[in-house]
């Protein structure tokens, strides 16, 4: 497949020294080859973190900030520094660089998607790379995305992206610890399976923030159609390789079918406030009737959410079948919990499922 559009995520360990400092020599290995294929027609778009590593090393803090104003002045200094590299490094090959900074906000509401995707367009139409990254200074702990390789999916499917490349400090996925003897490389993965995402999530060195935070994200590239990959950024010529398809760290198939953006928000991009338990029946309808959920089926409610805000579904059995926009408030639903009737909870159009 030719790919005319592409994100690069760069995480922090990727593009800090040994001392935690932005290092220029790590972010010009990724800058280089984003010149080259932007020179080649290949319109770019980098998703890095580094924000509050590179304001504290200017800020001359010591260690990392645990108040949120803290690492919010952090990154207010780091950002800047940042994009100052990134349109030093890509200025020198011609090229200029834009600087986005997103929230939640920009992902769930509708109008702020519209935006952030026509400012986006209109850059590469330009012939700009866009440097994207989360406004830390900004996002609360309510609305944050957590991790840039999540923000990295999303913004994959906001510019309808060919391909998504988080680049790490490993090679790709392992079915061991890398440094285990009979570790071996998973070249390709057709399907990301909740028991692999549980593997991840259990591994010491697969854990939240590293493997297992990437192979979430690459269920939310792939699950709207943008094949992914997980490489070293280490590795010479990883992103022109990638592109050129060659083999390079673990490749993930895209869905064959899409979703659209309007439910990979459901499903990702809102934080869920709440869970609904269901019968089996009601399991079936969703799953495979692909109706709307009635109270009918309901049969427990947790938290304290309220109508409109996202909520998932489970079984008895404890298993996420589904995610939508709830119709009730919390305590409403619990009244009319396993009343018979047409009561829609959660439309169809405002279900997704997991």
């Amino acid at each position: 497949m030719k790919i005319r559009r592409l994100v690069v995520k760069l995480g922090t360990t990727s593009l800090t020294g040994p001392d935690g400092n932005p290092d220029r020599r790590r972010i010009r290995k990724v800058t280089d080859q984003v010149a080259v294929l932007n020179q080649q027609g290949v319109q770019c778009l980098i998703v890095s973190s580094g924000a509050i590593a590179a304001g504290m090393h200017e800020l001359g803090l010591k260690r990392r900030p645990t108040d949120m104003p803290g690492l919010q002045a952090a990154a207010a200094v780091g950002q800047r520094r940042l994009i100052d590299l990134y349109a030093s490094l890509l200025r020198s090959k011609g090229i200029t660089v834009g600087q986005i900074l997103l929230t939640q906000d920009d992902m769930i509401q509708r109008r702020h998607y519209l935006n952030a995707r026509h400012t986006i367009d209109r850059l590469l139409d330009l012939g700009c790379v866009p440097v994207v990254n989360e406004n830390d200074t900004v996002a609360t702990q309510e609305i944050r995305y957590g991790d840039n390789d999540r923000l990295a999916a999303l913004v994959a499917n906001l510019v309808g992206a060919d391909l998504l490349i988080m680049l790490s400090d490993v090679e790709g996925m392992f079915t061991a610890h890398p440094g285990k003897e009979g570790a071996e490389l998973v070249e390709t993965v057709d399907q990301i399976t909740p028991a692999l995402m549980k593997y991840a999530a259990g591994s010491s060195s697969l854990g939240s923030g590293g493997m297992a935070s990437k192979l979430e994200a690459a269920r939310m590239a792939t699950f709207s159609g943008v094949p992914a990959i997980i490489a070293s950024a280490q590795r010479k010529d990883v992103v022109i390789d990638a592109v050129s398809g060659r083999s390079v760290g673990t490749y993930f198939k895209p869905s064959p079918s899409k979703v659209q953006a309007r439910k990979l928000w459901i499903a990702w991009a809102q934080q869920s406030r709440g869970r609904i338990v269901v019968d089996d029946g009601a399991a079936v309808a969703l799953t495979e009737g692909k109706r709307s959920l009635l109270a009918a089926g309901v049969k427990m409610v947790e938290g304290n959410f309220k109508a409109g805000d996202a909520v998932e579904v489970v079984t008895v059995a404890d298993e996420v079948v589904a995610k939508g926009l709830v119709g009730f408030d919390a305590n409403i639903l619990a009244e009319i919990a396993g009343t018979k009737g047409n009561r829609e909870v959660i439309h169809r159009d405002q279900l997704v499922l997991m």
